[in-house]
């Protein structure tokens, strides 16, 4: 009975924690400088990269595997940034590319461009978690937590027995944001209101997603029939309009067959997680006990069981069974279900869906503060609760984005980093932030924000935002959602790096599933586009006003003196030179913008003058 009731102190926490446990005294105190409660999909990229930066790193995990939603949820067909293979995740990819033989792979159903068993997934995490200075506690919960001057003491318990852990940052990577919860940090839940988005309901409510039980299937062949007992409470009218059985190819509407495609894995698996009259399922089960949501949750199981025997039964489907062996649970069901939101912090900034779609023009400047990027479209699922109000979630347009590191921090509560899902969000944007391959990046970034904060002897609030964003950019991570710049272009850090100055701009575009962002390293520079970006960096010098069209190393010169820099005209040959090697210095031959950004990141370098966590030029440095 590790998490009471979500509304209490945290002494309440801990003294409860130590009545309910029959022989329950604190047992021996381990000291590590990170602790990360979750071994998600955040919770675990937290721990390696806080782990490669060199302090030492614990994750508490409740389960026997890492990923979380990716494995032991079962969800495991990455949803998005498929070209923009940012960090942690790409590596994880290429892991998986490794394994399958290569991008084809993976590419085994029609949702994703990377699909995988979730066993092979836990056991690549498990592969690229296997760090000297990173301690893994599976199979263990957290019981209580405070702060005891300047650490956090976690109280953990196994059935090796029970144990302190003391750290000096805390990071919560749980699925439900329960950590913050039981500190009294302030956080939101369910659907928001108000003037910030003009999609959101008129009248704020607890309405959250539904959640899933994934089911992973095997085809076991041909005159097998793995069909299960009939489950309690089934109805075949439930599940009907998932898929018409035995539609012919070619005619209208969604066949069975076509419908487990959807999620085809290799070895002849399948991932079933289907929303349309599928396994999703309504429970909002954030607020209650551990026993409470347990109990609570075997009506969900039962309901992706039932969706299971109708694919067995009605669609034809009988060779069609649980997959023996994928997970270690007793009935062949996913450790946990797919939670597709949770708690969501008030946090130092907080991203609305105008920060979204128009980054550049709303009242801060967040965009500058990246730590994260998606492309993925805002992706609600509401279609088992009557009572969601009826809002087109999908039809809000959005380019790709990205996730700003004050998202991540408490306004108040030092020492502690939030991941996963809970991060500062609004409802509304939790529909594009939740999707795997954000987590991921959104744990590598409170990880680095974690080992530098102690590494610096600061509180995560007062790590400088460039510092975060460089380590980042060393381990390959996107700050800004430039697909035609990937990590393999040769200006690729340059680009970011001015790309989150705003001096340069990239062009957003909704896009289908897989929305862009577009830098353009190839097109000449124009000069009105950079006069704007850098008024906007450097607001109190003076406005450009010549009418050339293109930029030259010249005018670039000329510019940045305006701008009130030095004019360095001797730095600029020699930056080219290094730059671009064999290729003629013309002082007055129009600039490619991979070039510009190339030449305003070494000779004058931008990003090195600090911001704020809202994305502000700093003016007492």
């Amino acid at each position: 009975m590790y998490l009471p009731k979500m509304r209490q102190t945290p002494a309440f926490f801990l003294l409860l924690s130590l009545l309910v446990i029959p022989g329950c005294q604190p047992g021996p105190v381990e000291q590590v400088d990170v602790l990360i409660i979750g071994g998600g999909a955040s919770g675990v990229m937290a721990g390696i990269q806080a782990a490669r930066l060199g302090v030492k790193v614990a994750i508490v995990e409740e389960t026997p595997w890492l990923g979380g939603m990716l494995t032991a949820a079962g969800v495991s067909a990455i949803d998005g940034n498929h070209r923009l293979p940012s960090g942690l995740w790409g590596e994880f990819r290429e892991k998986l590319y490794e394994h399958y033989g290569g991008p084809e792979g993976v590419a085994t159903g029609w949702v994703s461009n990377t699909l995988f068993e979730p066993s092979v997934g836990d056991s690549i995490l498990k592969e690229m978690a296997g760090l000297d200075n990173l301690e893994i506690f599976f199979e263990t919960r957290w019981q209580s937590v405070e702060k005891a001057a300047d650490k956090w003491v976690v109280q953990i318990e196994s059935n090796q027995g029970r144990k302190a852990v003391e750290s000096r940052v805390l990071i919560d990577a749980t699925e439900l944001g329960d950590v913050m919860a039981a500190l009294g940090v302030p956080y939101s839940l369910g659907m928001d209101d108000g003037p910030a988005e003009p999609e959101a309901p008129a009248v704020s409510s607890d309405i959250i997603q539904d959640l899933t039980y994934v089911l992973t299937l095997k085809d076991y062949g041909e005159g097998a029939d793995k069909t299960i007992e009939r489950p309690e409470g089934y109805t075949p009218e439930a599940f009907r309009c998932a898929c018409i059985p035995g539609l012919e190819e070619g005619q209208e509407g969604m066949s069975c067959k076509q419908m487990l495609a959807y999620g085809r894995l290799p070895n002849d698996k399948y991932m079933i997680n289907w929303p349309n009259c599928g396994n999703d399922y309504y429970l909002n089960i954030i607020e209650r006990t551990p026993e409470e949501r347990a109990k609570a949750l075997v009506e969900a199981r039962q309901h992706s069981l039932g969706f299971l025997y109708f694919i067995q039964t009605e669609a034809g489907f009988s060779s069609l069974g649980l997959a023996d062996g994928e997970y270690p649970t007793p009935d062949g069901l996913p450790m946990i279900p797919y939670y597709r939101e949770s708690r969501r912090l008030k946090g130092t900034v907080r991203l609305t869906s105008p920060y979204l779609s128009a980054p550049f023009s709303q009242e801060f400047p967040l965009y500058r503060t990246g730590i994260a990027v998606g492309d993925y479209p805002i992706d609600h699922h509401h279609k088992k609760n009557p009572d969601a109000p009826v809002i087109d979630f999908i039809n809000i347009k959005i380019p790709s984005y990205n996730v700003p590191l004050g998202a991540l921090i408490p306004p108040e509560t030092k020492g502690l980093i939030i991941a996963e899902k809970s991060i500062s969000v609004s409802n509304i944007v939790n529909g594009a932030t939740r999707l795997q391959p954000v987590v991921m990046e959104i744990g590598q970034a409170a990880g680095a924000l974690a080992a530098l904060a102690v590494k610096s002897e600061k509180t995560p609030a007062e790590v400088p935002v460039r510092e975060v964003q460089r380590t980042l950019l060393e381990a390959g991570v996107y700050l800004m959602p430039y697909l035609d710049a990937p990590v393999t272009h040769p200006q690729f850090a340059a680009i970011q790096r001015i790309g989150a100055t705003g001096i340069m701009r990239g062009e957003g575009v909704p896009y289908k599933w897989a929305n862009q962002t577009w830098f353009y390293p190839d097109s000449l520079t124009r000069v009105a586009d950079l006069a704007r970006g850098l008024q906007s960096f450097f607001p109190a010098e003076e406005q450009w006003s010549g009418e050339e069209e293109y930029a030259t190393p010249e005018l670039l010169r000329r510019m940045m003196e305006a701008s009130g820099q030095p004019r360095h005209p001797e730095k600029l040959a020699a930056a080219w030179e290094e730059l671009f090697p064999g290729e003629a210095y013309l002082p007055n031959a129009p600039l490619r913008r991979a070039q510009t950004a190339a030449l305003l990141d070494k000779v004058w370098g931008p990003f090195a003058l600090p911001i704020t966590l809202t994305g502000e030029r700093k003016t007492d440095n």
